[in-house]
């Protein structure tokens, strides 16, 4: 247990947030090595994957519920010094994630083949799509429980063992995605399914070392089998916090999807290079998506504490370097986006759409840092619904014009680019009202300001 309620904010937030961001790396070239071997299929292939990668999406949102509530709670009751308390939140989080895994399996079969058929150009791309998504079905409900299990350890200041476990898991990624996809060394190709068997097999691994790794790398969380037992009060607690973050990933995949299916008439080419701009996209936020995801523990053990200034440095401290980190971004995608670009196509026409992609919609990154920077602060506060709040407006302001757009003949890629932009600079700066006046409401008036009237 690391204790982050005492030190160097800046100190913890870096430190903190260097094994994150390795973690998030090694969990992002999952897909990124599974798009580099299966752009080698065709163009089918690549937007048939990126389609039913989607599902990623709605997975993660449902996770998410589980894995922000159990940070948040543990991390309040680490703050707090109460080890039962984090204990119990630990164990129902894991509980809670057993079940979201079945389910996962089951409406996944159900229902994930007649979603890739909706989002797909073509038959082909549809059949591709298929294939990737049946195999990679349960690595999507393993994540349930490792989100959980890696969250809880993230509440009490613990990264850097997940961290060596998620590299290991991605090598093994890496191993196998050209054995199965390709057939290297076997003989037999798999095609896209192979990409996702590679994750699945990998994913497995994984969970079983994060099981034995969990109560050896800390003496604070221990597994409780006999606290698996449902307690519908530690459930409730767990999902109002989480619940909203949830909602704001199922937003997210709303808009993919929305995104996937305005652009579905201008062919294969122009979801490949949507599919390979969003991917690049996910994967330039990681270190802003890292300093974001440290500031939520220290925020939330502070939180529990009581040390409300400390809460409020946190959040200054993590929009300074995070608009730092994603203004460096930003120009990048604008000077050298095919750098970027050219390991993943070499179709003219989906290397254009990519990179016109990227050179746009990189004005909204630093935006986007400090919707996740405020995001992280609601995480810590234990409440997350200002959160959502703002990513609601996406309904109102993107998606809604989004489908206008699509049934007017003027229509162009870059309509739908640009207009994703403004909705995120619209969304940051209603995050930013309702930080202001959560901070009000939770936290008081800063130390400065109320020592002359104490005086």
């Amino acid at each position: 247990m690391r204790d982050l309620t005492q030190g160097s904010i800046t100190a913890h937030l870096l430190g903190m947030a260097g094994f994150i961001g390795l973690s998030l790396i090694f969990q992002t070239l999952y897909f990124v090595i599974d798009l580099y071997f299966v752009s080698r299929l065709g163009n089918a292939a690549i937007a048939g994957v990126s389609a039913a990668g989607n599902v990623f999406f709605l997975a993660l949102a449902a996770s998410q519920m589980i894995s922000i509530g159990v940070m948040a709670t543990v991390a309040q009751a680490v703050g707090a010094k109460n080890e039962a308390e984090a204990n119990l939140m630990s164990d129902q989080a894991i509980s809670m994630s057993i079940a979201g895994a079945v389910l996962m399996l089951v409406l996944g079969y159900a229902f994930g083949g007649a979603g890739v058929d909706a989002l797909t150009a073509d038959a082909a791309s549809a059949a591709e799509g298929r294939a990737y998504l049946y195999a990679f079905i349960p690595s999507l409900a393993l994540m349930f429980p490792v989100q959980a299990m890696i969250s809880a350890l993230r509440g009490a200041g613990v990264t850097m063992p997940t961290m060596v476990l998620q590299t290991a898991t991605v090598l093994i990624n890496a191993a196998l995605a050209p054995v199965l996809i390709a057939g290297i060394g076997t003989g037999v190709p798999l095609g896209a399914a192979g990409a996702g068997w590679a994750s699945t097999i990998a994913s497995l691994v994984g969970t079983i070392g994060l099981v034995i790794m969990f109560p050896r790398v800390q003496k604070y969380l221990r597994l409780h089998i006999r606290a698996l037992k449902p307690r519908l009060d530690a459930w409730k607690r767990i999902v109002y916090i989480g619940l909203p973050t949830s909602l704001e990933f199922l937003l997210m995949f709303v808009i993919f999807v929305v995104i996937y299916w305005v652009i579905r008439g201008f062919g294969a080419e122009a979801q490949a290079g949507f599919g390979i701009g969003g991917r690049i996209m996910q994967s330039i936020f990681l270190p802003a998506m890292a300093i974001a995801f440290a500031a939520a523990p220290i925020a939330g053990q502070n939180f529990g504490a009581k040390n409300y200034d400390r809460v409020r440095e946190t959040f200054k401290q993590t929009a300074i370097i995070g608009s730092a980190v994603m203004l460096t971004l930003s120009l990048l995608c604008h000077i050298a986006p095919e750098l970027m670009v050219r390991e993943f196509t070499d179709d003219p026409e989906v290397l254009a759409i990519t990179v016109l992609y990227l050179q746009i919609v990189s004005w909204n990154f630093v935006f986007s840092g400090l919707v996740m920077a405020a995001g992280s602060l609601f995480q810590g506060m234990g409440d997350t619904r200002p959160s959502l709040y703002a990513s609601a407006t996406r309904t109102i302001t993107f998606v809604a014009p989004a489908i206008w757009l699509s049934y007017q003949p003027f229509m162009t890629l870059e309509h739908v680019w640009y207009l994703s932009v403004a909705s995120v600079m619209m969304q940051c700066a209603l995050s930013m009202w309702l930080l202001s006046r959560t901070f009000k409401r939770r936290l008081g008036a800063p130390a400065a300001a109320t020592t002359p009237a104490a005086g």
